[in-house]
C-alpha cells in the first residue's frame, strides 16, 4: 500500500505579514497532483490542518476545496485533529464525510476503532491519535497523573488490543500529533510542555508497522518506522534550513516500511542575514538573497538611521528586523529580552524566585509552579476549543 504522508498544513496562517493562501492553495494542488501521480492509495494528515480553532473563512473554503478534490481521486484519506485545530469543529460532519473516503478522526474516545483499507496483502488499519491535551483526556484514559507519555502509552494500549483482536497478518499505521524524543523542533510550533516534558519516548508507538507523525514542522525520521513529514510551508524564519517535503511511504505486504521524500513548492526562499548595515548592503556573497524572504540582524553599535528602508532598497522582501548590537564580554547594556531568548517561562520565574529573595526555589516550590504553568496552558486549551 501506498501512503502520502503529510501534516501541519496551517490553512489560514501568514508568515510574518505575508498572507500564505496563495501558497498553501498551491500546496493543496501539488499533493492532489502528487497522490494522483504516483498513485497513492491512502493519504494521510496528522493534524494541525488549521492554525488556530476557529479559522478565517478563506481557509475554510480552502480545506472544503482540497476534501473534495481528494474525494474525486477516489484516493482515501485519514486525517487527525492537532494542538492548533479545534477537534470539535474539524470533527463536525465525519460520519457524513466519512462516506466520501474522507476519515476524520478527532474524538480521543474512538482511538481504538481504525480505518481499515484493503490491497493485495490484506487489511491495513489506520488508527487515528488527535492531538492528545493531558488535562482533558486523562480521566478518559484512566491516567493517574496528566502527562504527554501516559496519555498516549494509555491510547497506544488501546490501538495494540484492537490490533490483537484481528486477523493474523493485519498490518497498521498510526497517525500521531506529538512531539517525539529526538525531534528538532523550530520557532514556529506551540508550546505543548507539561510538567516540565514535552517529549514522549519513540517506544511508546512500539508494535505497529508505521508512525505517522504530526507536530514538529521539519521533515525527520526517529526511526526507520517513525517519521514527522513536517510543514509543507515555512512559517519561521528557524525554517530557513528545512527542505519542505512529504514522505511517499511504501507498506509492503509483511509490513516492511521504505519512504521517499517528495519536496513541496517553495513559494520563496528564506535568508536569515547578519551584520553592520553597511556590510550588508555591499556584500556581494548576499546577492543570492536579494529575491528571498529576509530576516536582518544588525550588529551597528549605534543603531543606524532608517534601516528599514535601506535594506529593502536592496532586500525588498525583508520581513523581519532585529538588533543584536556586538558588545565586550560582560558589557551590563544588555536588554531584558535578550536575557530571556531561548528560556522557558519556568526557567525565568525561577529565576525570578532567585532574584526577589537570594534564594532559588525548591523542589516543592518548582513543582508549584509547573502546575501553575500547566493549569494556565490547559485553561487556554479549554477556552479555545469553547469559543
Amino acid at each position: 500500500m501506498r501512503i502520502l504522508h503529510t501534516s501541519d498544513w496551517h490553512l489560514g496562517r501568514s508568515f510574518h505579514r505575508v498572507n500564505m493562501l496563495g501558497a498553501q492553495t498551491g500546496f493543496i494542488g501539488h499533493l492532489v497532483s502528487v497522490a494522483r501521480e504516483r498513485e497513492v492509495d491512502a493519504v494521510v494528515v496528522s493534524g494541525d490542518v488549521y492554525d488556530r480553532a476557529v479559522p478565517p473563512l478563506a481557509a475554510v473554503e480552502l480545506f472544503d476545496d482540497a476534501l473534495h478534490r481528494l474525494a474525486g481521486l477516489g484516493v482515501p484519506t485519514v486525517m487527525i485533529s492537532g494542538n492548533h485545530d479545534s477537534a470539535r469543529r474539524l470533527g463536525v460532519g465525519a460520519g457524513l464525510i466519512d462516506r466520501a473516503g474522507i476519515h476524520l478522526r478527532t474524538d480521543p474516545t474512538a482511538i481504538g476503532t481504525p480505518v481499515v483499507l484493503r490491497d493485495t496483502f490484506g487489511d491495513v488499519a489506520f488508527y487515528g491519535l488527535p492531538y492528545l491535551e493531558p488535562a482533558l483526556v486523562k480521566d478518559a484514559f484512566g491516567v493517574e497523573k496528566a502527562g504527554h507519555e501516559s496519555v498516549l502509552a494509555a491510547a497506544m494500549d488501546r490501538v495494540r488490543a484492537d490490533l490483537a483482536a484481528r486477523a493474523e497478518g493485519t498490518r497498521s499505521v498510526v497517525l500521531a500529533h506529538a512531539f517525539v524524543t529526538g525531534g528538532e523542533a523550530s520557532d514556529s510550533e506551540r508550546d505543548i510542555t507539561v510538567g516540565g516534558v514535552a517529549a514522549v519516548p519513540s517506544g511508546v508507538f512500539d508494535g505497529v508497522d508505521y508512525v505517522a507523525l504530526g507536530h514538529l514542522h521539519g521533515c525527520q525520521t526517529i526511526t526507520g518506522r517513525v517519521r514527522y513529514s513536517g510543514s509543507p510551508l515555512p512559517y519561521s524564519f528557524s525554517e530557513a534550513d528545512h527542505r519542505k517535503s512529504m514522505w511517499l511511504v511504501d507498506l509492503a505486504g509483511d509490513g516492511s516500511v521504505t519512504a521517499e521524500r517528495v519536496d513541496c513548492p517553495v513559494p520563496r526562499a528564506l535568508a536569515r542575514i547578519r551584520g553592520a548595515l553597511e556590510e550588508l548592503l555591499v556584500d556581494p556573497d548576499l546577492a543570492r538573497h536579494e529575491e528571498a524572504w529576509v530576516e536582518a540582524t544588525l550588529t551597528d553599535a549605534v543603531r543606524p538611521a532608517d534601516p528599514m528602508a535601506r535594506l529593502t532598497e536592496r532586500f525588498p522582501h525583508t520581513l523581519s528586523l532585529t538588533f543584536d548590537p556586538e558588545r565586550r564580554p560582560g558589557d551590563p547594556d544588555v536588554t531584558y529580552a535578550r536575557r530571556l531568548a531561548g528560556r522557558a517561562d519556568q526557567e525565568i520565574a525561577e529565576d525570578f524566585v532567585l532574584h526577589v529573595r537570594g534564594a532559588g526555589a525548591d523542589e516543592n516550590e518548582r513543582g508549584v509552579l509547573r502546575d501553575a504553568f500547566d493549569a494556565v496552558r490547559a485553561d487556554e486549551t479549554v477556552r479555545e476549543v469553547a469559543r
